[in-house]
């Protein structure tokens, strides 16, 4: 039982001479790679030896009891409960990885149905995972924005990210990856004089952000335009040519940023972005040749499929897919939504247990 553990054991500990030799720190590509690889075996490796000492002392508890020693039987009988525990933590760190958790991500926020209204609920939106992100310690910046007039987006994308090296299922992406999807809204709009409640919605999407070494893309494939800004306000805007539109040619993907008044600087936001769809798209397809077990850990993002529902009345949130209620819509407009990505992470790892039993 967990023989492949013995082999993680080994590994890990091979990592951790790697991390001690000073030299490693002159490649931090190479520095990262080993620093992630640490991260995801340590708890793995942690939670097998725990398993091992707890088995060895349910053994000899076992032996002693079979001597005729009412005190060790006891205490065989609760080993046994910890070693079954044990085991089932294990068996839970074990299950196949989405390979894209340790990824810092974009997230792509787009006004939807509901106009002005959309373009406000997008804006809350934007805050919301910015607010999270400052809650987690991670940093977030805004990468490309267009505004609408009354001051919510249109369209934006910030990229979040962590700092440090977190521990499995605590990096960005693998805590926001279920975010993808139709978010709804319902409440009253500054727009609305009657005092009606209107549903709108905003599309989220959430890319996990791709490293030089993740995607390469030749310049020969791209198609680059540049166009004044356009949107309220800004000293650049409708001024210069500081826009830029990048169209990778194989894939059709399309980005646009305009967000900075350098058109250098729209130029690496954009192919920041770019980059990053690549790498999605590029998961999309593994997924797609792979097995089923393979399938089901890589999240793709269906815009059509209304995941979350924010109800402001009554001030509530409900997320459709796991049946999670709860009536503190204030406190996760202002980035408290760790028990929704909680619910989600669990029904997944459930799902994942199922599927592999």
């Amino acid at each position: 039982m967990f023989e492949s553990c013995e082999e993680l054991s080994r590994e890990l500990d091979e990592v951790e001479r790697e991390l001690a030799d000073p030299g490693i720190h002159a490649d931090q590509a190479r520095a990262r790679k080993f620093g992630r690889r640490y991260a995801q075996l340590r708890p793995v490796v942690a939670a097998y030896r725990q398993w091992l000492a707890l088995r060895d002392d349910h053994q000899a508890a076992v032996e002693l009891a079979e001597m005729g020693d009412s005190v060790f039987a006891a205490e065989a009988r609760t080993l046994a409960e910890r070693e079954a525990a044990a085991a089932d933590r294990l068996q839970e760190l074990l299950l196949p990885r989405d390979p894209m958790d340790d990824k810092d991500v974009i997230v792509e926020i787009k006004a939807g149905e509901g106009g002005e209204e959309s373009a406000l609920f997008a804006g809350d939106l934007l805050r919301m995972y910015m607010r999270y992100a400052e809650r987690r310690g991670w940093s977030s910046e805004i990468i490309d924005a267009v505004e609408s007039d009354l001051g919510g987006y249109k369209d934006a994308s910030i990229a979040v990210k962590a700092k440090g090296v977190p521990e499995p299922g605590e990096a960005p992406f693998a805590r926001l990856k279920f975010e993808g999807g139709v978010h709804r809204v319902q409440r009253v709009p500054v727009t609305e004089s009657q005092g009606r409640i209107h549903t709108s919605a905003a599309g989220v999407l959430v890319l996990p952000e791709a490293e030089d070494v993740d995607v390469t893309i030749d310049s020969n494939d791209l198609r680059i335009d540049v166009y004044r800004s356009s949107g309220p306000g800004g000293q650049s805007v409708n001024t210069t040519d500081s826009a830029v539109r990048i169209t990778h040619l194989p894939t059709g993907v399309v980005v646009s940023c305009q967000n900075e008044k350098s058109q250098l600087q729209n130029k690496e936001s954009a192919l920041r972005i770019l980059r990053a769809r690549i790498l999605a798209i590029a998961e999309e397809q593994a997924a797609q040749e792979a097995s089923d077990a393979r399938r089901s850990q890589v999240r793709t993002v269906d815009r059509s499929e209304r995941i979350r529902t924010y109800n402001f009345p009554e001030n509530r949130i409900n997320d459709h897919r796991v049946g999670f209620k709860a009536h503190n819509l204030d406190q996760v407009l202002d980035g408290d939504i760790d028990a929704i990505v909680d619910a989600c992470t669990a029904a997944d790892r459930e799902s994942r247990l199922t599927s592999e039993s």
